[in-house]
């Protein structure tokens, strides 16, 4: 039999996503076994310390210690609290450990924030990760030389399995049920639980506030001209004449303060317009276009669907459904 284990960080946790995941496994595998199989995995939630607060202390999770639990064949790391520099400093131990199983075979799953952790191992350095899009800042600042994907929901590499999170994360057990038992169990989890099977995307979950985490004035006057002046023509020609820069220079720092070109950022603010318009109003799709700075349809419906994962019109059925769709 397969072992997991739910790992038990210091500090900060996400009771749901211990619960669910030790949910989720243990049903899959009483499904497995009603078809007639042999048990797959045994499960255990195990950490450094006999005792842990969760939740902001009002629930006690008691693991098993890790020193004697051997090696495991999944780890599953739970999402932690928001700071996250601090649970890497608290979780040292624990951290070598899971470095030493993954050289070792195991296979190993974060969950939303939980991938900060995972990361601190260096085991993801030039590989994906996909956390939580509202981390994904603070991640590229810690880790810079992980390949950060903020669209994905799920990244499968080398036995290494990360999540965008929040509740998503149950597509990663959904996932990995169906990688370690069979489509069917998988299947039959997902209705179970009521989880829709094979989303892969968070982009029409995700809320662009624009990366201004950075010490670059000279950008920050620009994002703020940008946010300004978003449903105009921009042209960033113009803009880094007006912030005495070279455009090549210009570039480039706005490139490195953001992670965006200035087009981009440009593109994002104006989506970012359009979704707040398609969430709350009965305008049409059309209208809406106009009032971002849009006149073409195609470049508009192409631009949105590049960053949200889907057309203007799904993203308004999605999230308002009392207006009529155009």
């Amino acid at each position: 039999m397969k072992k997991l284990i739910i790992v038990i960080p210091e500090g900060q946790l996400n009771l749901i996503s211990i619960t669910g995941a030790y949910k989720s496994f243990t049903r899959a595998d009483e499904l497995w076994q009603s078809f007639g199989n042999k048990p797959r995995f045994q499960v255990q939630l195990a950490g450094f310390s006999k005792e842990v607060k969760v939740d902001n202390g009002l629930f006690i999770v008691k693991p098993l210690l890790l020193p004697e639990i051997g090696k495991a064949d999944l780890i599953i790391i739970p999402a932690i609290g928001k700071d996250y520099a601090g649970s890497v400093r608290k979780n040292q131990q624990l951290i070598a450990w899971l470095g030493e199983q993954y050289m070792q075979g195991s296979e190993i799953a974060s969950i939303c924030v939980g991938a900060f952790l995972l990361a601190a191992t260096g085991i993801l350095k030039g590989r994906q990760c996909a956390t939580h899009w509202m981390a994904r800042d603070a991640f590229r600042e810690m880790f810079p030389e992980v390949d950060l994907k903020t669209d994905k929901l799920i990244t499968d590499e080398g036995g290494i399995y990360t999540n965008g999170g929040a509740m998503s994360f149950m597509n990663l057990m959904l996932y990995l049920i169906e990688k370690y038992y069979d489509r069917r169990t998988a299947i039959l989890c997902s209705k179970i639980f009521q989880v829709d099977i094979d989303r892969d995307s968070q982009s029409p979950y995700t809320i662009f506030s624009g990366q201004k985490n950075h010490d670059d004035e000279l950008v920050k006057e620009a994002q703020l001209f940008i946010e300004k002046h978003f449903d105009e023509k921009v042209s960033m020609e113009k803009l880094s004449c007006l912030l005495a820069a070279g455009r090549r220079n210009f570039d480039r720092r706005f490139i490195k303060a953001t992670g965006n070109t200035p087009l981009e950022y440009l593109q994002r603010t104006r989506m970012e317009a359009a979704k707040r318009n398609l969430e709350s109003s009965r305008k049409t799709i059309r209208e809406i276009m106009y009032e971002v700075g849009y006149a073409d349809t195609k470049s508009f419906r192409e631009t949105f669907k590049k960053i949200t994962g889907i057309t203007p019109a799904e993203y308004k059925h999605k999230f308002n459904k009392e207006a009529a769709i155009v």
